[in-house]
């Protein structure tokens, strides 16, 4: 009797032990992104952050967004890196996604490489200016622009990552911010 009830209190501090050991995050400066509850496809719930949802693109639009752009975008997240592609789906680099988007929601022709975008398609506007649909141009440590994504609202932007693909990124991000080159708005070619 004494040995069960040895085994049984030897299990109760092992679990106690094992479930208080919880190895710590580190902590940022990030606000903690809120949370929604969702029905996911199979009529489950599920947490929910709004960084998830803009990750996807599922976010709720207003009548004033362009519902084209997210839907097209929508498309391409996920879509791998590949250098000098423009394929959805199957690989494309920062400037080829733009121009393939820029093609399907806006009509307009803009050129195949990010630098020539700006100088080319592009009229500068300040960072704080930003609307949908207005390019956002960074470089990697020099003057000359090297890559390009596409602006959508409250710091967001998609964009082709050389390492992880089609993504959404936040503008606050540290890389974002020291990499920040300039931002542009296309012009029509009416203009």
């Amino acid at each position: 009797m004494a040995s069960v009830r040895h085994i049984i209190t030897l299990m109760l501090v092992l679990t106690l032990a094992f479930s208080s050991c919880r190895s710590k995050k580190e902590v940022t400066h990030t606000p903690k992104p809120r949370t929604t509850r969702t029905t996911d496809h199979d009529g489950g719930s599920k947490t929910e952050t709004d960084n998830d949802r803009w990750k996807r693109l599922d976010i709720p639009l207003t009548r004033h967004d362009n519902k084209h752009l997210y839907h097209e975008l929508r498309q391409w997240l996920g879509t791998p890196y590949k250098y000098a592609a423009a394929n959805k789906g199957i690989g494309t680099d920062c400037s080829g996604m733009v121009m393939m988007v820029y093609k399907e929601v806006f009509d307009i022709k803009l050129e195949r490489n990010s630098a020539r975008i700006f100088e080319r398609n592009c009229r500068k506007v300040s960072k704080d200016k930003l609307k949908e649909g207005d390019l956002v141009f960074f470089n990697n440590g020099g003057d000359r622009i090297t890559h390009v994504g596409i602006y959508l609202k409250n710091g967001y932007f998609v964009h082709a990552s050389s390492s992880r693909g089609v993504i959404v990124s936040h503008l606050t991000e540290r890389y974002y911010v020291t990499h920040f080159h300039c931002a542009g708005r296309v012009i029509a070619p009416d203009d």
